[in-house]
This record gives C-alpha cells, sequence and structure tokens, in this order.
C-alpha cells in the first residue's frame, strides 16, 4: 500500500472528549472515524486490524467444528416478546409498513433458537454449534471509551446445542480452552484471565474473560495461583477462589474481552423445542452462548500495547507487517525504495510504503511510531552506500542494518 493512496491520514489532534487512549490513537492515526457517540467509521488501517482479529476468531471456531453463518440485524420485535425480553432497555426499536414493529438485535438468541429448530428432530442431529461475525446494537447510556463501549459493534456469537446438560458441560470446557488460545494468538494470552460472574436468570455462575488493565471498568480480585479472577459483583457471596479456596485475592481492573454462558433450556423453552431421544421421547435441548467482541479487542489491544508515541500493535493483527520509509527527495533514493516494495510485496510481504515527498523525516517518524507497524525499514543515502537498509523494531526499539540483497 502506498501512503500517498492511502484513504485516512495520521493528524496531530483529537476532540477534547475522547478520553479513552483507543480512541485518541485510533482517531489521529486514521484508523477509525467517529460518526457519533459509540458508532464508528472503520477506514483501511483500521478494517485491517478489525479482520486480522475476527480471521483469529473465525479460525478457531472452525477448528471446533462450529458452523459459520450470517443472520439478520434486524427482526420482528414478535421474537423478543417469546422470550420475555422485549422490555429490554437497551434494544433499538424501528417501525415498518403498517406499523409493523422491528428490532436491531443486541444478540441473536431469539433469532438462532427457532432457525435450528428448523433443522434439528432427533438426538443424531445434536450436538450442533453455529456462529456468526456480525454487528450488534445496543442503546447504551454511555456510550464512552472510544470502541470499547459502543452503540454499534462488532461481534462474534456462537451458540450451542446440545442432548444433555453434561454435553453442555463438556462443550463449555472445550469452548474455555479455545477462547484462551484466541487470546494467545492476539497477543492477549498473559493478562487474560478466565473470571467468574453472575449468571443472572441463567445459572448461578457465568465466565468472562477480562484482560488486566488499568483503564479497565470492572473490578476483580485475583487469584494468583491459579490466575483466575471473580468479579467484583459476585464477591459478596464468592469471597475466596472457587478453584482452590484461596482466600488472599489481589485487587486489580480488568477489560471485558468476551464470555460464555450456560443457557440451559432458557430459550428451548421459550420456542417449545424439543427433540427424540433414543427411546422416541421428547426432551428440551439444552443450549450454551458464547460472545466474543473483535472491535471491543481492538481497542483493548490498544489500551494494553502503547507508548506516549503511539501504538504498538502485536504482529499477529498489525495491519501491516513492514513501514517502509524513504529519506531524502533524490529520485536514486525513491527508485531504490520502489525496488524493495516491489519485491517486498511480490513476495507477498504487507507493506505500508511512505512514498511522500514533500514529508520531513521528523514527520514520517512521528507518523511511523503512531500507526504501531512491527517493524520500521529505512532507505536513505547513507544505507544505499551500505547497500543496506535499516531496521527498527517499534516494540523494542531494536535497531540493525539489513543487506539489501538478502532483503531483496
Amino acid at each position: 500500500m502506498l501512503y500517498s493512496k492511502l484513504f485516512g491520514k495520521t493528524s496531530k489532534t483529537v476532540s477534547a472528549d475522547e478520553e479513552s487512549i483507543n480512541a485518541q490513537y485510533l482517531i489521529r492515526g486514521g484508523f477509525i472515524h467517529k460518526q457519533m457517540a459509540g458508532v464508528y467509521n472503520y477506514l483501511p488501517l483500521g478494517l485491517r486490524v478489525l479482520t486480522k482479529i475476527q480471521n483469529i476468531i473465525r479460525e478457531e471456531m472452525n477448528a471446533v467444528g462450529a458452523n459459520e453463518i450470517l443472520m439478520p440485524s434486524l427482526t420482528q420485535e414478535e421474537s423478543y416478546k417469546t422470550t420475555g425480553r422485549d422490555n429490554m432497555e437497551i434494544l433499538f426499536r424501528t417501525e415498518g409498513p403498517s406499523g409493523a414493529k422491528y428490532v436491531l438485535n443486541p444478540t441473536h438468541e431469539e433469532i438462532v433458537t427457532p432457525l435450528v429448530q428448523k433443522n434439528v428432530f432427533s438426538y443424531q442431529d445434536l450436538p450442533l454449534s453455529v456462529f456468526q461475525i456480525q454487528n450488534k446494537y445496543r442503546n447504551e447510556p454511555r456510550a464512552k471509551s472510544g470502541i470499547l463501549r459502543g452503540r454499534e459493534f462488532n461481534m462474534k456469537d456462537l451458540y450451542s446445542f446440545h442432548t444433555d446438560e453434561t454435553n453442555l458441560d463438556e462443550y463449555y470446557e472445550i469452548m474455555k480452552k479455545v477462547y484462551h488460545k484466541v487470546y494467545e494468538r492476539l497477543g492477549l494470552g498473559k493478562i487474560t484471565l478466565l473470571t467468574y460472574a453472575s449468571g443472572g436468570a441463567f445459572s448461578r455462575y457465568s465466565h468472562e474473560f477480562q484482560t488486566l488493565c488499568d483503564v479497565g471498568e470492572d473490578t476483580i480480585f485475583v487469584c494468583e495461583k491459579c490466575n483466575i479472577g471473580i468479579n467484583k459483583e459476585i464477591i459478596g457471596e464468592q469471597t475466596s477462589c472457587p478453584e482452590c479456596g484461596n482466600v488472599d485475592l489481589v485487587e486489580k481492573k480488568g477489560i471485558e474481552v468476551g464470555n460464555i454462558f450456560k443457557l440451559r433450556t432458557r430459550f428451548s423453552d421459550a420456542f417449545g423445542f424439543k427433540y427424540l431421544n433414543a427411546q422416541g421421547v421428547e426432551q428440551a435441548v439444552e443450549m450454551g452462548c458464547y460472545g466474543m467482541g473483535p472491535s471491543r479487542i481492538m481497542g483493548t489491544l490498544v489500551e494494553v500495547f502503547h507508548d506516549d508515541n503511539g501504538i504498538i500493535w502485536p504482529e499477529s493483527i498489525a495491519p501491516f507487517q513492514y513501514h517502509l520509509i524513504v529519506l531524502g527527495k533524490e529520485d536514486e533514493t525513491f527508485e531504490a525504495a520502489q525496488k524493495i516494495y516491489n519485491s517486498m510485496t511480490a513476495a507477498g510481504k504487507e507493506v505500508l510504503f511512505d512514498d511522500r515527498r514533500e514529508v520531513s523525516a521528523g514527520a514520517k517518524f512521528a507518523d511511523s511510531d503512531l500507526l504501531g507497524i512491527p517493524t520500521r525499514l529505512i532507505v536513505s543515502k547513507k544505507t544505499l552506500v551500505q547497500n543496506a537498509v535499516e531496521s527498527k523494531l517499534r516494540a523494542t526499539g531494536q535497531v540493525e542494518m539489513l543487506d539489501l540483497t538478502k532483503l531483496l
């Protein structure tokens, strides 16, 4: 990608309303553009990051045999009346022709349950899991913290269907491991903890995945023996570690980057979703729900991986792997840089080439730090005399000279 052709450029300032680091750096870096409170446009750089996060999640869901589908954002209000959730304050509502009432889905239990019901008849059709990666809509009263809390946001939601509670429990444990693997690939593995939370109307406990971060909205109490957390909302009833009984818990802040629930028969009962067991007897279908927000993860990564100069993207989800910068205005230097760019892209490398001639070296370096691409490659008269390119790692600041012949 040529920087001169890139839609969305860096800026030195951002609105004073944007207090969160992720909003400041993502807007200044040209990754996102704020449409209104809680709603953002994803520009090319931001979309590349979001897509990479989505693809890592998608690969891990596919690896455990989940079927990817895509459900509508809009559905009839009647579905929410069926489950008794039509009074949720977060629902965005609208009307169609002849006064028909619709809802913009904040989640998809009301859609996926009757959908799967049409394709499951006996125990031989179960277990089954389906997932999607799609935008959700919630009328959040406090749309703040950049893309950490939005009114429109991107989400992966997976739903599993089972013959009995034992089978649900087994799959639930599998998904815990899958989630940990996703966070490991995203660079968040060491600081993202399985956290016990309230199960609400579904069960005694649900589980969240909390990334430790000083600006997190959630307070969790961490058992450092088991490396798990307990959300403050349940600490009154759970004053020790649920895993080992340890009472020496450490208070920390976290950002919720995923949650999983055992829905049991809450929604299958509402829709009369049953199956025939081996004896031909009708049984209620057991369900689980597993949510993970790619856009929220993107914001979390910025909150965790940054310095005073900008973002420091993990390699697995960076918009580009290399940021190629030319110093000077000489034609020979630009021609050499163009040759490097052509060679690297032909070899399948992801390169952002800053081909601007009228921009100072200082401004290019500042933009490079802000964008946070893992490796900066510098081409100049000085490096070409040495038949080399200067390489600098964004995360560590390590600098070395790379032989140009080998690089090409």
